[in-house]
Parts: structure tokens; sequence; C-alpha cells
């Protein structure tokens, strides 16, 4: 099994559901994040001072599913997120060593 994490812009939130959903994938964890990387954030202006916002707020998409369904799934992601700009995000693949469904029981495939 394996853990897909895709840190992406906030507005692409509705794409990669949908990319995701038609993959058959019904479920993932959607957390409010903020960071920098080369993006290095913005200036604002607030009543007339200027001020840097040095963390940029993205979304960390989290999705769990077997071994075969990598590929495709990183495939969705990505064309979903995509906006040819800087600071369209980065996906993260790590191994996980168990999953347990709480309500049955049922453990490692079976429970994603």
């Amino acid at each position: 099994m394996k853990l897909v994490t895709a840190i992406i812009q906030p507005h692409r939130l509705d794409t990669v559901r949908e990319a995701l959903t038609a993959l058959g994938i019904n479920g993932m964890t959607v957390t409010e994040v903020r960071g920098y990387g080369r993006q290095k954030g913005h200036t604002e202006i607030y009543r007339g001072a200027e001020y840097t916002i040095s963390f940029t707020p993205k979304l960390k998409v989290e999705v769990a599913l077997a071994d075969d369904r990598v590929d495709e799934v990183i495939g969705a992601i990505t064309q979903a997120a995509r906006t040819g700009k800087i600071g369209d995000g980065k996906i993260f693949v790590v191994d996980l060593a168990a999953a347990l469904r709480v309500r049955t029981g049922e453990t490692g495939d079976d429970a994603l």
C-alpha cells in the first residue's frame, strides 16, 4: 500500500477530486496548509503599509491506495492540478505499513 500526498493550489481542488472520482477513488483527506518554495510568497498592502506574505495557502490531499493504482493516481492528480505556472505543487509517495478500518476491523487493502 502507498500513501500519496499532493500539495496543490486551493482553486484546483474540485478538478483533482473529480479526476480521482473518475478513477474510482472514493476517499481522500484534504487539509488546509501553508508553505513556501520557489514561489517565495508575495507582498500585500494593508492600510497603506506593504508587508510580505512568506507562506502561501495550499491544500494537502492525501489518498491511501493499493500499490498497483499509484501511477494512474499520480497522473490524474498531475493533469488536474497543473496550470503551467510556478506554485502548482508537489506529489509525494510513501510506503504505508498498515491500514485498519475501525468500524469493521478490516486490514490491508480491504481497509482502503
